[in-house]
């Protein structure tokens, strides 16, 4: 797996970075010259950077002083990350406020923005405010539930094999909580947001993959059990963390956990003769304890210990658990290819990439534009390198699994506000 750069400090001059993308609230379109002020959090000090978007809406990555690195690799009493707020504006937007964005060391935060059109004509938005990680706060623990749900024989469950959804609906408080709103999500930036919510950025790569492949395998259990639906909710999952896991309304996510989502995420955990995807259950193994289910704390050790992703899991669930991968990957408009499109490559599969990648480019035009001949030349091939900057992959000109998948998702949403307008 290709890993984000992590910038190099010692323990006594520690920084991490932060990146903001600022896009409409309407169409999700990048907004470029938008002006990104960013002060710490709670003070009255000026502010410590002052930054313009590029064309893709994106500010420059710009390093941030954050606490020792050794902080977030053991539970203790300081907390591990800095906080910053952010002012962001825009011509003929209205202005947002971002209060407690985290910054983590050695390791790059992204903030993402969306602005309302001054013609809006809703009251001015409310500052976005960040609350404490939950390794770091107070939060409910898990209630327990049985990690396998029965399947009633009436058809209450409607899906016959694991989908990973396009769209998650959370509710954003407990399922009783009728005031509580919902937010329709991105099955991916859902995943990114809990996991960034619920572990560090800082920890071993294998612990990263166990935490995500977790979180995933718990949400495509509500997912394919329709578990709240069928107690007569409207909705996919809370984000509380007594019902569900820990999902805030427009938090910064971490380009190492951004990047293992987009590899992994149409994997969930499974068991021998099993159908649904296991209700991978954890607790952070600190504030609150819990027995047969992962410990976050524990796997953060575990991995620097040498662990595999799946030796981790199996650690704390049992030498059956498996990884698996979904039967189908809903909201696409083709499914992978099965093998990286490389210069040279031909055949319908490139021609449609190209066809995506192309209407991508007529928004983002950071992306030069290409002709779709369904032959993988020079062209394609800068194109799609510049894609991945815009996106924050790994920059190599060729399609991967993760860069064939980004592509498919922005096209997708490009494409739908086209209908829409």
């Amino acid at each position: 797996m290709n890993q984000p750069m992590r910038i190099c400090s010692s323990d006594s001059d520690s920084q991490g970075t932060l990146r903001v993308d600022v896009v409409s609230l309407e169409n999700h379109f990048p907004i470029p010259g938008a002006r990104v002020r960013i002060f710490p959090s709670g003070s009255q000090e000026p502010a410590v950077q002052d930054l313009t978007t590029d064309r893709s809406g994106h500010t420059p990555a710009i390093p941030l002083q954050a606490p020792p690195l050794s902080l977030s690799l053991a539970p203790g009493g300081s907390r591990p990350y800095s906080e910053y707020d952010l002012e962001i504006s825009a011509p003929g937007f209205k202005t947002q406020f971002i209060r407690r964005t985290e910054i983590l060391p050695n390791s790059m935060a992204i903030q993402p923005a969306a602005l309302e059109a001054e013609t809006d004509t809703r009251p001015v938005p409310d500052p976005v405010i960040i609350p404490e990680h939950t390794l770091y706060g107070s939060y409910p623990p898990k209630i327990a539930e049985t990690e396998v749900k029965p399947v009633p024989e009436s058809g209450e469950i409607v899906l016959s094999r694991v989908v990973v959804p396009q769209t998650i609906v959370v509710h954003d408080g407990v399922p009783t909580d009728d005031s509580a709103p919902d937010y329709y999500v991105p099955y991916r930036d859902y995943i990114k947001n809990v996991a960034s919510s619920e572990i560090y950025a800082t920890w071993p790569q294998a612990s990263i993959t166990a935490n995500v492949l977790a979180i995933m395998s718990f949400t495509l259990n509500r997912v394919y059990t329709e578990w709240y639906r069928n107690q007569g909710y409207d909705f996919t999952i809370t984000s509380s963390t007594a019902f569900d896991h820990k999902w805030i309304y427009g938090r910064n996510i971490y380009e190492t956990i951004s990047l293992t989502v987009d590899e992994i995420f149409d994997n969930y955990l499974s068991r021998p003769d099993v159908r649904q995807p296991i209700l991978t259950q954890y607790c952070d193994g600190r504030q609150v304890t819990c027995s047969q289910w992962m410990t976050q704390w524990g796997s953060c050790e575990l991995g620097e210990q040498g662990y595999s992703p799946i030796e981790i899991l199996r650690h704390f669930y049992g030498p059956d658990i498996y990884i698996n991968t979904a039967e189908q990957i809903a909201g696409i408009p083709a499914s992978w290819p099965g093998s990286d499109l490389v210069q040279g490559s031909s055949g319908p599969k490139v021609r449609q990439l190209q066809e995506q990648l192309d209407a991508i480019a007529s928004v983002y035009t950071a992306i030069p534009r290409i002709r779709a001949d369904g032959f993988y030349g020079p062209a394609t091939a800068a194109a799609v390198s510049e894609f991945q900057s815009v996106f924050g992959l790994p920059q190599t000109g060729t399609v991967d699994f993760r860069t064939w998948y980004k592509i498919s998702h922005i096209y997708v949403g490009i494409t739908r506000i086209a209908e829409l307008q």
